[in-house]
């Protein structure tokens, strides 16, 4: 049985960091602390693999250009 993890873990984690990804570098890191099998929701999707909650973020304004990569806000996301 797989892991189930909410996006807003996914930018807490990067907030955490406080490092500047790219949707490669971050995957990895994801694969890394949640596991190959882990499987992410958020408040309108759910069963996304690591490159796929990536791009459900991204395609939600979610990250901000930072250089070569991106960041995340703790203003982006949402309490709800």
């Amino acid at each position: 049985m797989s892991k189930t993890i909410h996006g807003h873990d996914i930018m807490q984690m990067m907030i955490d960091s406080d490092k500047t990804y790219t949707k490669e570098s971050l995957e990895k890191v994801i694969i890394e602390k949640f596991g190959e099998d882990a499987r992410f929701y958020t408040c309108s999707a759910e069963n996304m693999t690591a490159s796929e909650i990536i791009d459900f973020l991204d395609s939600r304004g979610k990250f901000e250009a930072d250089g070569v990569g991106f960041k995340t806000d703790p203003d982006k996301i949402c309490n709800h």
